[in-house]
């Protein structure tokens, strides 16, 4: 935890000294903020083609507060969601309504960047992200299973990321280069790591026993630092098309010591299967993967293995000023993961629906 604060105190201080100088020019801010409610429903009662009554309730929160300065802009993001699912599983008119109730969107992306304008359209910027849940995430066995499995929750895993990157930037598109870029995991549930969600935090290597068990004296470690370069590509287009806008994220990160972690050597000797775990390999196994799996792999899908992918699309058409269509899809690669059924490390988000939005603006009115 004290290494949580301190990454915190870090990237304030780098922060805070830009905007503390009360004779400097002083900027201009400007802020975004939008709320929204976003619902679908469905209902069948007595319906020759059956299928499964619905409601849908997601609440969205976005918001962009800029201070634009003639030497740099300060850009702040809070995108926030949380929603459920109510399931009515035998579609029945008394009382057994809506017997199961699910988890549907839960998100805290936080990102501070400052940048700075070097020669035409190329900068450079620092930037802090943050990313976490508000909530316990379960994997279900089946419709009737309402308790689940453990899988997530709040700061576990939470990943820190801060960057000092190169950018070119262009009104609609942007793209962002670092090769120095910190990244912590962390994982501050216990229950977690005991169940092997570690996500990529190391654990110490007597947190097992010689046969595979537990250690009743083990310590918990709950975060890990990456060192590695990042890449960023942003893309907003507003009216794309009347009353179209259009939002696409594309991220890369590499961790420079996951060759190593991954203890490729001992792993390619493994292609008969016949070794549990190689001795300095970090890497667990997902639940349809073997050890044969990963010593076939060449150098290239090796890099694709180390390498951890975040891709976001966004498409908004408004009907009116306060009413309209969303759809979104998420894809995450990350192979500290395991995964859930057959997805495996490649993790799927993907909603459509309806939405109530309210939006404030304020222009930055230089003073």
């Amino acid at each position: 935890m004290k290494r949580f604060y301190v990454l915190c105190t870090a990237v304030l201080m780098a922060v805070l000294p830009a905007t503390a100088q009360d004779d400097a020019p002083k900027g201009s801010w400007s802020t975004l903020t939008n709320p929204a409610l976003k619902f679908s429903e469905s209902m069948f009662n007595n319906w020759s083609s059956t299928g499964t009554s619905q409601l849908d309730l997601n609440m969205i929160f976005f918001g962009n507060y800029k201070y634009t300065h003639t030497r740099y802009v300060w850009d702040n993001i809070v995108d926030l969601g949380f929603g459920h699912a109510w399931q009515d599983l035998d579609n029945s008119a008394k009382g057994g309504r809506f017997e199961s109730r699910r988890k549907s969107l839960d998100k805290i992306d936080l990102t501070s960047a400052l940048s700075w304008k070097a020669y035409k359209d190329w900068g450079a910027s620092f930037t802090a992200n943050l990313k976490t849940q508000f909530a316990p995430g379960y994997e279900y066995s089946g419709a009737g299973d309402n308790d689940g499995k453990l899988v997530s929750s709040f700061f576990a895993p939470a990943y820190l990321t801060t960057a000092l990157s190169f950018e070119y930037k262009r009104p609609d598109w942007s793209v962002s280069l670092s090769f120095l870029t910190g990244k912590t995991t962390f994982d501050f549930n216990n229950d977690l790591i005991d169940s092997g969600y570690t996500y990529g935090v190391i654990q110490d290597k007597d947190f097992y026993q010689s046969d595979g068990t537990l250690n009743p004296n083990r310590t918990h470690t709950h975060a890990y630092f990456a060192l590695g370069s990042y890449v960023k590509a942003q893309y907003l287009k507003k009216d794309l098309l009347p009353s179209l806008d259009f939002y696409a994220r594309f991220e890369l990160f590499y961790d420079y010591k996951k060759p190593k972690l991954m203890a490729w050597d001992e792993v390619s000797q493994l292609a008969d299967g016949t070794l549990a775990q190689p001795v300095d390999c970090e890497y667990k196994l997902g639940a349809d993967e073997t050890w044969s799996d990963l010593a076939s792999y060449n150098w290239f899908q090796r890099r694709v293995f180390e390498t951890d992918m975040d891709l976001e699309v966004k498409l908004d058409y408004r009907f009116s000023t306060h009413l309209a269509l969303n759809f979104s899809l998420n894809l995450k690669w990350d192979t500290d993961f395991s995964g859930m059924g057959r997805w495996g490390h490649l993790q799927v988000y993907q909603t459509a629906g309806l939405q109530v939005f309210f939006s404030w603006k304020t222009p930055g009115d230089k003073k």
